[in-house]
């Protein structure tokens, strides 16, 4: 595997930039806020959280989760925004229905995410993960609440990014080829974002794994090696934070997205084993990493 090229970490004492998390914890540590603030450190951006529920789960799944009170969460990002300010946001679990009510709402007052359809320029960048499950399949997220990520927080995303069983919650389609993820990418658009990410990477079958992108007129591919592996928890949380902090750093969506497939791969190929169950994604591959000397973006072509 080739040496990635990373953003330069900041110097001492020198502020660095800021990404936000809205998101749930871990108990387990390998997914959620967890990986999130993983991949933020490492990748040299400072993190700040607003957490939306606690889990109780280890490396064989959940068993519980408790929601925080939507006026908290929304409190939380007012909080961070005014004071600390970020480049980016991204999202995870989210819970239930009122909370993503009261993340849509405070978002688009602070001015997280796109202002119309096809436009963001002035806005902070908004990925927004749709979690609907763990990779266990136990659910994440209250059965009337998907409709309320897809109608309130998809319009202001600035790119989307679910998982194949989470595209087959929300189109109906059932990715299965090239021709599906296709499919399922423009079904994704007309629902509102300015970008989708079709991943690929649990179309096992393939000996590459293949991330769609999609705007509403071009696609574009993003092809690595695929990393054969059981330990994978927290890979969409990695992937996910990882293209938030190369749009906090000023990156394109296409640079974003090749930036965050190439550190997911990495760090898929230093999972480790955990528990009894599935270890998790490993971000930490970073610090084997000579000190990078600048970051340089590999867009693919359409």
């Amino acid at each position: 595997m080739t040496t990635m090229k990373l953003f330069p970490l900041p110097e001492p004492g020198a502020t660095p930039v800021r990404v936000l998390t809205i998101a749930g914890s871990d108990s387990g540590g390998g997914a959620g806020i967890q990986a999130d603030l993983r991949t933020f450190a490492l990748t040299g951006v400072h993190a700040t959280v607003a957490v939306t529920a606690v889990t109780v789960q280890n490396s064989l799944g959940v068993s519980g989760f408790h929601p925080i009170p939507p006026e908290t969460v929304a409190a939380q990002i007012r909080s961070v925004v005014a004071d600390i300010g970020i480049g980016a946001a991204k999202t995870g679990m989210l819970a239930s229905r009122e909370i993503i009510e009261a993340v849509a709402d405070v978002c688009g007052d602070l001015g997280i995410g796109r202002r119309a359809p096809g436009t963001h320029s002035g806005r902070i960048p908004f990925l927004v993960d749709p979690v609907a499950a763990s990779m266990h399949g136990d659910p994440l997220l209250a059965p009337a609440a998907l409709g309320a990520i897809i109608t309130r927080l998809f319009p202001l995303a600035t790119i989307v990014t679910p998982n194949l069983d989470e595209v087959r919650l929300i189109t109906g389609i059932d990715v299965v080829d090239d021709r599906s993820q296709r499919d399922a990418a423009r079904a994704l658009h007309a629902l509102g974002p300015a970008w989708t990410l079709v991943k690929g990477g649990h179309l096992r079958e393939s000996e590459a794994s293949i991330d769609l992108l999609y705007d509403g007129a071009e696609f574009l591919e993003f092809e690595t090696q695929r990393i054969d592996t059981p330990h994978d928890h927290g890979g969409g949380d990695t992937l996910g934070a990882a293209i938030t902090c190369a749009l906090a750093y000023g990156s394109t969506v296409p640079e974003a997205v090749a930036y965050g497939k190439q550190w997911v791969t990495r760090s898929l190929a230093a999972a480790y084993p955990l528990g009894g169950g599935h270890g998790p994604v490993n971000a930490m591959w970073r610090l084997r990493e000579n000190p990078p000397e600048a970051v340089e973006h590999a867009v693919p072509q359409p």
